[in-house]
């Protein structure tokens, strides 16, 4: 199958760009640079020059392919991020690609997030995205809207931390933020859980959505249902030998700054379907193995 990969040099969209062409399909990867251009050319995969701020490059790209896997999203954690606007783009590049699609029967496979149900809840394939998420993603809801229009159309939810070798968003953050403050933190009991999978098992479920799931679909990338918090920051206290602390969630926001909402967050996610209607297994390291290897802490 000749697949069109947007994302294909980051964390996840590289692996997925490797678990294809391991499995015999022809890819092409979305490139916004000549460095981003030289990576997907190194991984074996051809090259298409543009952007998500260019959904005519986008439409041409997915109209030229039996399939499309969307992993690409503007991640801005700066706090200067207008996050309405990242998801307007984001909804408009799904919308180049499906109107591309519509009619023909191929594949769109779109990453997107667990959503978020509320302390205790544990959010499952079946369960809708409440209307007020923790961030304004859209690309669930524009991606699922192509199903009536002739597309195989499929979303993956992502948990917050898809983890292994060479990770740059949460976690590594939270290893700053304890580098920083002289400790590993967590807040109230720590009991909030985080639920997280490794990227080579998020590529390969991202296969098999291509492959095989159906129009509509909503898969779980979930390796652990739920890692509890206190768990993580004790594994980064051992490591960076920094004491463990607990704070009220009043001074969360004065420890982890823009990140106080994700340590306060409370997600749990199953997997239990998805393995079930698409033989989907994970078999890497879960986040608090993966973490004990010690790469994260390497730099």
């Amino acid at each position: 199958m000749r697949v069109f990969v947007t994302g294909a040099t980051g964390f996840i969209g590289s692996a997925v760009v490797r678990e294809l062409t391991d499995a015999g399909h022809q890819v092409t990867g979305l490139a916004r640079s000549d460095d981003a251009a030289a990576s997907v050319a190194a991984a074996g995969a051809g090259v298409h020059r543009g952007s998500l701020e260019d959904p005519g490059s986008l439409r041409d790209a997915a109209a030229a392919a039996d399939g499309v896997i969307h992993t690409a999203y503007i991640h801005d954690f700066s706090g200067s991020g207008d996050f309405a606007a990242v998801a307007r783009t984001d909804g408009r590049a799904i919308e180049a690609m499906g109107e591309a699609l519509a009619g023909s029967g191929r594949p769109l496979v779109v990453a997107t997030g667990i959503p978020v149900l509320g302390p205790g809840r544990t959010a499952t394939e079946d369960e809708d995205a409440p209307d007020t998420p923790v961030h304004p993603r859209v690309s669930e809801p524009v991606a699922l809207a192509f199903a009536g229009r002739g597309v195989r159309v499929s979303a993956i939810r992502l948990p917050p931390s898809v983890h292994g070798e060479g990770d740059h968003a949460f976690v590594p953050a939270l290893i700053s933020i304890a580098r920083a403050k002289g400790s590993a933190a967590y807040v109230g009991d720590g009991s909030n859980r985080w639920p997280a999978v490794h990227r080579l098992d998020a590529a390969h479920l991202f296969r098999l959505a291509l492959e095989a799931a159906p129009a509509g679909a909503r898969l779980h990338a979930i390796g652990d249902d739920g890692v509890p918090f206190r768990d993580i920051a004790e594994v980064i206290g051992r490591h960076l030998n920094v004491p463990v602390t607990a704070i009220p969630a009043e001074g969360a926001g004065g420890h982890f700054g823009l990140f106080a909402g994700f340590a306060s967050l409370d997600a749990p996610a199953t997997s239990a379907l998805t393995q079930q209607r698409f033989g989907w297994q994970p078999v890497q390291p879960g986040l608090i193995a993966d973490l004990g290897k010690g790469h994260y802490f390497s730099g």
